[in-house]
């Protein structure tokens, strides 16, 4: 969309010009256009310029940097302010792992998360809050007859990146929110696991309210996934997706690996005086591990602490 288009002017349709040769367009992209930039029935124009990222939030396909596949990176957005990461509280079960690493992902983008739960009418969130009690991170609660408003709000002005696991409710809140997406709709199978229903990424343009003079803002809908891979951020900034660790690393010898079998490590220490939750330091030596090849990386951890 052209600056200043409106959510009723036309979407002008583009191809990449030859003379950028394999430097990808991606969702979120501002580029420079030549050519027909009307609109109108049949009009094409050409991207002839990639303007910078201000903001880049990357998945790698899995977190083993031993293959090929493991060290393939994938831009999911570019220019984005927001992550929300959608999880249902219940069918299917939350799943803090999988928030831990969309997490990661936020602060290594330098984007602002926000965490959407969802399903709230078939539990509570008391054990999911609990998990996350000393990062402040912000949160919404929705029911399926809960009003957007307070949502609205938070997305208002913003590019925001809705990410999540299949079967938690995405595709029926970004329906909710602009409802000429008609994105479809999955259902949760018996063991809890949902179907993929979104195949790819796509920006769409949030209605703007009439009484509202703020510009309402993007959402991209993004395809559902198991995994978010994290093979491409470094081990420091890796700890920078768990804030509630990061002061104990202060007192941890030089070049510290901070894994588990490091005796000299501060966070054991840290975590036994109470100053941080002991599941959030076996996610963080997890994801560690996950990057390492070393770990199973679909095994996630239970809010609730117990194995799933």
């Amino acid at each position: 969309m052209l600056p200043g288009a409106g959510p009723d002017d036309p979407t002008v349709t583009a191809m990449r010009a030859r003379e950028l040769g394999r430097k990808s367009v991606v969702v979120g992209d501002r580029v420079g256009l030549v050519g027909d930039t009307s609109g109108s029935s049949g009009a094409l124009a050409r991207i002839v310029r990639i303007e910078p990222r201000r903001s880049v939030l990357r998945r790698t396909a899995e977190d083993d940097a031993s293959t090929a596949e493991g060290r393939l990176e994938r831009v999911v957005v570019a220019n984005a302010d927001q992550l929300v990461i959608v999880s249902a509280l219940a069918d299917p079960p939350p799943r803090t792992g999988f928030i831990d690493r969309c997490l990661v992902a936020a602060y290594d983008a330098d984007i602002e998360p926000l965490l959407c739960l969802t399903k709230a009418d078939l539990a509570g969130p008391e054990a999911v809050l609990d998990y996350y009690t000393e990062l402040e991170l912000p949160y919404l609660l929705l029911r399926p007859d809960s009003p957007l408003d307070p949502l609205r709000s938070l997305l208002a002005g913003r590019v925001s990146v809705l990410v999540g696991h299949s079967g938690v409710g995405k595709s029926t809140l970004v329906n909710r929110l602009v409802p000429e997406a008609e994105r479809a709709v999955g259902t949760v199978s018996a063991i809890g696991r949902g179907r993929h229903t979104s195949t790819s990424a796509v920006a769409l343009r949030l209605p703007a309210s009439p009484d509202a003079e703020q510009d309402p803002g993007w959402i991209v809908d993004t395809p559902g996934v198991r995994s978010f891979g994290l093979a491409h951020v470094s081990a420091e900034s890796l700890l920078h997706g768990f804030p509630d660790l990061v002061e104990a690393t202060a007192d941890c010898p030089a070049n510290c690996p901070h894994t588990a079998d490091e005796a000299d490590c501060a966070l054991d220490g840290w975590v036994a005086a109470g100053r941080a939750d002991p599941r959030r330091l076996a996610s963080y030596r997890r994801l560690l591990a996950s990057r390492a090849g070393e770990t199973d990386t679909r095994t996630e951890p239970d809010p609730r602490g117990r194995p799933e």
